[in-house]
């Protein structure tokens, strides 16, 4: 989902209400509340584009945990929220990375790699698991391109492919799903016997056509410029099946970069927040699935009802006159 991004020179500094960290569905639906308690909202992303990780990796999964959907595609889900966000009329700083902190009297001062600086009264990180990865699969060294992918922006050019899927979580069952009525064929490839999936989903594979091989890892992929078949051993034993395309589903490295010399709490690299979504710093905030605190479950929708705790709570950060609760938004002036 694209927007545009504010230019900036090396000298800019852009003053704000609220800086928004991370342009991921909370982060988005954040910027609406935030327009919503009549502040001026600035949103930095390290990505080109909108939505965050729903964009960049799962655009075409179906999401089933979102209040009011029964089931909504991620690209479908990020535009209605870019289209609630412009409400609030954002400056989109996108491609960038927030790397320093300075703390002031009454506001914080967030520098980007691009030389920008950013004043703002509050700041919310809303950057899920932060800068990720894919984890690599050793056998598919020098193959990225020519068959090998780690997401799947679109199911169409898998029409008509012998298609294996490496993994055992969500997303490798979720597109194991999604690919089997549109490839030729679809084998699940897992090392062990249990999954990380939803076992909602993981019967839903049961049931269908995919070809589901446990305790077996891909050991090589084969072909000339493109793929033509992969190696899959189980117990020591090796056997060829045809392949044009190889899915590795297989996690990511998170990394908070430089939100960690920040001075901000971290606990196995999520961010401690309370109550009120406040972390150790001043007019510092958080929500979604970067935080940290008990009993947290990390879901979209649990990372909206965030997003505006935390945003009632900043406001009076930002206005020491206000109050955090605003009365509701079907509520007449």
């Amino acid at each position: 989902m694209t927007a545009t991004a504010t230019p900036t020179s090396d000298a800019t500094l852009l003053e704000t209400d609220l800086l928004v960290v991370g342009a991921g569905p909370t982060g988005l639906f954040a910027t609406y509340y935030a327009g919503f308690r009549g502040h001026r909202v600035t949103v930095v992303d390290s990505l080109p584009e909108l939505g965050g990780q729903v964009t960049a990796m799962y655009p075409e999964k179906l999401i089933l945990d979102v209040a009011g959907f029964p089931a909504v595609k991620g690209r479908d889900l990020v535009s209605g929220l870019v289209e609630q966000a412009a409400t609030a009329e954002p400056t989109y700083l996108l491609d960038r990375t927030a790397s320093t902190l300075e703390h002031g009297d009454d506001r914080v001062v967030v520098g980007l790699d691009d030389g920008t600086r950013v004043a703002a009264a509050a700041v919310l990180v809303t950057a899920g698991i932060g800068k990720f990865s894919p984890r690599p699969l050793p056998a598919g060294d020098g193959w990225l391109g020519r068959g090998l992918e780690f997401f799947v922006p679109s199911f169409e050019p898998y029409a008509g492919k012998d298609v294996v899927i490496v993994g055992g979580g969500d997303s490798a069952f979720d597109w194991a799903l999604h690919l089997e009525p549109v490839a030729r064929s679809v084998r699940l490839v897992h090392r062990r016997d249990a999954f990380r999936a939803h076992e909602r989903t993981v019967q839903q594979v049961r049931d269908s056509s995919v070809e589901i091989i446990t305790r077996a890892e891909v050991t090589a992929l084969r072909g000339e410029e493109t793929l033509a078949s992969v190696e899959v051993t189980v117990d020591g034993e090796p056997t060829a099946y045809p392949a044009q395309a190889v899915v590795a589903a297989l996690g990511f490295i998170a990394d908070l970069g430089p939100l960690q010399q920040w001075g901000i709490e971290v606990h196995k690299r999520h961010v401690v927040v309370d109550s009120a979504m406040r972390t150790n710093l001043p007019r510092v905030f958080a929500a979604g699935d970067i935080t940290d605190y008990p009993g947290k479950v990390r879901l979209i929708a649990v990372g909206f009802g965030e997003a505006a705790t935390a945003v009632n709570n900043a406001t009076v950060a930002i206005d020491p006159t206000a109050h955090v609760f605003p009365g509701h938004s079907s509520e007449g002036s």
